[in-house]
């Protein structure tokens, strides 16, 4: 089996998760994408890929549009 690389990428109320160079949805916070990241990695690591998931710092916890 391969890697399977989940990389959280976006800005502000606009978060995507970066699979074999897809972006597929869009999510509204960054934690949202986290999740979907995590269910994704969760899979390829039960089929026996071996998984790395990176997420981006942001200046709000969530990384929503807007969080006040």
């Amino acid at each position: 089996m391969g890697l399977a690389a989940y990389d959280v990428v976006g800005r502000d109320g606009a978060w995507h998760v970066e699979h074999d160079g897809a972006i597929r949805n869009t999510y509204q916070t960054k934690e949202a994408a986290f999740e979907a990241a995590v269910a994704a990695a969760s899979l390829a690591m039960r089929q026996g890929h071996s998984v790395r998931l990176t997420v981006p710092e942001s200046e709000n916890a969530i990384g929503a549009g807007n969080s006040g």
